[in-house]
């Protein structure tokens, strides 16, 4: 491919800025490697670089010097990809979730792709909903569980998977003898809840919704781990958010009237050169993480929005 490899001579000189440094790199004699910059120059019909007493990219350069990159970064696993088919192989899928997974779903969703791709390694990492989207922006991740909404630039959607959350709160709390609450039962309650920074969409919405809902919590206060979050609500700190799945005797769950709160949870991979068992992956975990009688499916938008709201407004 003469393309790229003019692509990658032209990124060599970009690094140096300097072409003789760039074709001792490159084990190339200097004139060649200043008549293929020419050509593709040319062929652009655009100065790259300005070339006086020293060598410096133009503002054409540029553009092309991060295009190149990431052109030549999908070549590469695109070619990589198509040799491992070939030869019966499929790389490792490496996936995301976020730390709040229950761990029983985790050990059903291993499970049954274990059983459906016994091929493919699944290496999963536990990370938050914004340490997923820039891994995946960079390759570093082939796919990952993300809370929505979220910015999907550059990636595809799974099907979603909708759960109403309801309230966790003390059992001597005097809001534990009702069966059902409203949002605006919570008026004077602080809220525990993690921190904005592992999922910004999804924490900007629900305080969005409770200020809509007439709860405008006293306090806020940040926490990750599930049993930090239990002794900060036992401690009276505050109420938190969560599925009903939460078997512990000194705290008490009660579901929201009108089911306003909801987590949306969905699988999202790279649009181009995607690992070939990203859909296939998705497509599990949204089948487990929807099967415990209250969670409903939501299909993957067809044509995603650069910010995706999945929270109804009505």
């Amino acid at each position: 491919m003469d393309h790229f490899r003019s692509l990658r001579y032209f990124l060599v000189v970009a690094e140096e800025l300097h072409f003789g440094r760039a074709a001792e790199r490159l084990g190339i004699a200097q004139p060649p490697l200043s008549q293929r910059i020419k050509r593709l120059e040319a062929e652009l019909n655009a100065t790259l670089f300005e070339r006086g007493r020293r060598v410096t990219l133009t503002e054409a350069g540029e553009v092309l010097r991060a295009e190149a990159r990431d052109l030549l970064s999908r070549w590469d696993r695109m070619t990589a990809l198509v040799a491992k088919a070939e030869r019966g192989e499929t790389d490792a899928l490496r996936a995301g979730v976020p730390p709040e997974l229950p761990g029983r779903l985790l050990a059903a969703i291993l499970t049954r792709f274990a059983g459906e791709c016994p091929a493919v390694r699944l290496d999963l990492q536990e990370l938050t909903t914004a340490e997923q989207a820039r891994l995946l922006a960079d390759r570093e991740l082939d796919a990952g569980l993300l809370q929505l909404p979220v910015d999907v630039v550059g990636l595809d959607l799974g099907p979603a998977v909708d759960t109403p959350l309801g309230v966790v709160l003390p059992r001597d709390s005097p809001l534990a003898r009702r069966t059902r609450l409203s949002l605006a039962d919570l008026a004077g309650e602080g809220l525990v809840h993690a921190p904005r920074a592992a999922a910004p969409g999804s924490y900007d919405a629900l305080l969005r919704t409770c200020w809509d809902h007439g709860f405008r919590p006293a306090s806020i206060r940040h926490a990750r781990n599930p049993e930090f979050v239990l002794g900060l609500v036992l401690a009276g700190h505050g109420v938190a958010f969560e599925p009903d799945v939460r078997k512990e005797p000194r705290v008490v769950w009660r579901p929201l009237e009108g089911e306003v709160l909801r987590a949306r949870t969905a699988f999202a991979w790279p649009s181009t050169s995607p690992h070939p068992q990203a859909a296939k992956l998705a497509g599990i975990a949204a089948e487990v993480l929807q099967d415990d009688g209250v969670s409903r499916l939501v299909p993957a938008p067809q044509h995603p929005r650069p910010w995706d709201i999945f929270y109804d407004r009505s």
